[in-house]
C-alpha cells in the first residue's frame, strides 16, 4: 500500500465484503453531509446502521478502534440525525445505529483482522 487514502480505501472495500458476508446490505459508501462523511450507510434487518471505517497498518498507535474518538462519534450522530430526518430518511427502518469496523492490515496478502463493534453511539 501506498499512502493513508489508499489504506483507506482498501479498508472501506473489505469492511463492506465483511458487512454482506455477515447479512448486511449496503445502501450508500462515502456519503458526504455537511462536514460529516459516513463511510457506509447499511441495512442490518429492520435496523439502518451508519458505519464508520478505521484501517491502520499496525496497531503500534493503538488499534484501529481506538482511533475512532469522542469528536468523529459525534460528527457520525450529527450527520446520522441529518441522514434520517431527511424525506425518506428512515426508509421504513424501526430503528438505528452506528456502528464501527476497524480493519488492520499487516502488509498486503499476509494478515488482516477485522473488529466489529456494533451500536458504538
Amino acid at each position: 500500500m501506498k499512502g493513508n487514502s489508499e489504506c483507506g480505501r482498501i479498508g472501506e472495500a473489505i469492511a463492506a465484503q465483511y458487512l454482506n458476508l455477515i447479512g448486511y446490505g449496503i445502501i450508500e459508501r462515502n456519503l458526504r453531509i455537511g462536514r460529516n462523511e459516513i463511510d457506509i450507510v447499511a441495512s442490518d434487518g429492520d435496523c439502518l446502521v451508519f458505519v464508520e471505517v478505521k484501517t491502520r497498518r499496525s496497531n503500534r498507535f493503538g488499534s484501529p478502534a481506538e482511533a475512532v474518538g469522542r469528536d468523529k462519534l459525534l460528527g457520525m450522530r450529527r450527520a446520522a440525525g441529518r441522514y434520517i430526518n431527511r424525506p425518506g430518511g428512515l426508509r421504513g427502518f424501526a430503528e438505528f445505529r452506528i456502528d464501527v469496523v476497524a480493519v488492520e492490515i499487516d502488509r498486503p496478502g499476509d494478515r488482516m483482522t477485522v473488529d466489529h463493534l456494533r451500536g458504538v453511539s
